[in-house]
């Protein structure tokens, strides 16, 4: 195949979202629409990708990196207007140009690779990715000539009656040699509804120079859809939520019920997990084997070991390590890590801490700012106490410690390796190496104070 480069055009404002977040940074499935786009053209073997922004142009070159390169349209003057912007970009090279909205999530890179080899093997100009849609008001309608060949594309408000009946609609995805695309560009006029130089008059163009225009059938509308709206949205994150858990469930994950399962698109987990209802999994999350995750989970941007269980429970930028459970109603917030065969239980907290292998937190607990050692066993109810109000302060629990319920740990403090912490202590110096702490009040009984209490 000759060299390929892409124009994607995310110079939009996209009023329709009704969003202060620019229309193409909105996510779905946990990632920006641009990004989808620009990944799926990275997948292919492309020489370079231009990206033409406009509203909302900073945040774009933050969201892509260097993913692509960058052309501003300060004034949103067409699709045809949108892509003269790349001229100098591109306009001198030999090769074929792909030209996709930064709206279109859902196009996969396999029917981009389709149609850049259709547009090839038929030694087009131009080819337009078209699709058959049952409603397709808002869409530029394809008009075919007797032969059945493209003879013109008609936007949506320039449509006769007639024309607006034709479901054949032009995706906004093409094709185009590199240096026809941009000599026909220049031939482009505004004279229509809306006074915009619209990109589907460059067919024509073509066509009267008597040049090779060619179209290719998209399988699947949906692929094609663009993310005008909110509604448009939910559709788009419907339709890739079911591709995605799909792929999940072809690789050996059970997933008990998809339709309320949420996994992000950069999510990989292992077969022979099982998912349970209501789990939501997002980010870069890594998922072992063998593991069971949820219900009612949520995991962020973390990394889970095999055979590990996450129960009803928020996992958020931590690690988990292998055949450790987590929950119910746990949180691990982040910069945690846990080791191996590790107990994280009900309502217990960790944050910014590290547990060793064998260590056990069971319940009512709260882990923050710790470093703790391996079979290490906390009591229900004890927290390490680390914050004064204006500074966060480390505590240290050393190999097989014993900490008694209702402990309080306040830090700065290092607990020696096999110590003991008495029940209802409140620690605040250190604990040396096996030692026993007991730091509390004595007990005193009052004999017969309640009836004394009582005759008054």
């Amino acid at each position: 195949m000759t060299n390929v480069f892409a124009v994607i055009l995310a110079a939009g404002q996209g009023t329709r979202m009704k969003s202060k977040l620019y229309k193409v940074l909105h996510p779905v499935c946990g990632k920006p629409m641009v990004e989808h786009v620009v990944d799926h053209i990275q997948s292919l073997d492309v020489e370079r990708i231009v990206t033409i922004v406009g509203h909302g142009a900073e945040k774009v070159k933050e969201q892509l990196g260097d993913k692509s390169e960058y052309v501003l349209q300060a004034e949103q003057l067409g699709t045809a207007h949108a892509v003269m912007q790349a001229e100098s970009n591109l306009s001198s090279l030999e090769g074929t140009t792909l030209v996709v909205c930064g709206d279109t999530p859902l196009i996969r890179p396999e029917t981009m690779k389709a149609l850049l080899e259709h547009h090839v093997a038929q030694k087009a100009k131009a080819t337009i990715l078209t699709a058959v849609a049952e409603n397709p008001t808002g869409y530029g309608r394809i008009i075919r000539n007797a032969e059945g060949q493209v003879a013109q594309i008609v936007e949506q408000k320039d449509a006769s009656p007639e024309q607006q009946l034709v479901k054949e609609i032009n995706t906004g995805t093409y094709c185009f040699d590199n240096k026809a695309l941009f000599d026909a560009l220049k031939l482009v006029n505004n004279e229509n509804a809306q006074g915009e130089y619209y990109l589907p008059d460059v067919i024509e163009i073509l066509q009267k120079q008597g040049e090779i225009v060619s179209a290719f059938a998209c399988e699947s509308f949906d692929e094609t859809l663009g993310v005008n709206d909110r509604v448009a949205l939910s559709q788009a994150e419907q339709i890739m939520r079911a591709r995605i858990n799909e792929k999940h469930m072809r690789n050996g994950v059970t997933i008990i019920n998809p339709e309320t399962t949420h996994i992000g698109a950069e999510v990989n987990i292992g077969p022979d997990t099982i998912i349970k209802p209501g789990v939501i999994i997002e980010g870069k999350t890594m998922i072992g084997e063998d593991c069971i995750i949820g219900p009612n989970s949520q995991i962020t941007n973390s990394q889970i070991g095999d055979r590990t269980s996450i129960l009803n429970s928020v996992v958020t930028n931590s690690i988990v390590g292998e055949d450790t459970a987590v929950g119910p109603f746990a949180h691990l917030r982040p910069d945690s890590q846990l080791g191996n065969h590790v107990k994280i239980g009900n309502f217990v907290e960790v944050k910014k801490s590290t547990l060793g292998n064998e260590t056990k937190v069971s319940h009512l607990s709260y882990i923050g700012d710790a470093e703790v050692g391996n079979n290490v066993n906390v009591g229900c109810g004890s927290i390490t106490v680390n914050y004064d109000g204006k500074n966060k302060y480390k505590t240290v629990i050393e190999d097989n410690v014993f900490v008694g319920c209702n402990s309080n740990l306040v830090a700065p403090v290092t607990l020696g390796e096999g110590s003991f912490i008495a029940a209802g202590s409140t620690i605040t110096k250190e604990v040396p190496e096996s030692a026993l702490a007991i730091a509390r009040a004595r007990q005193e009984n009052k004999l017969e104070y309640v009836k004394k209490l009582n005759s008054k």
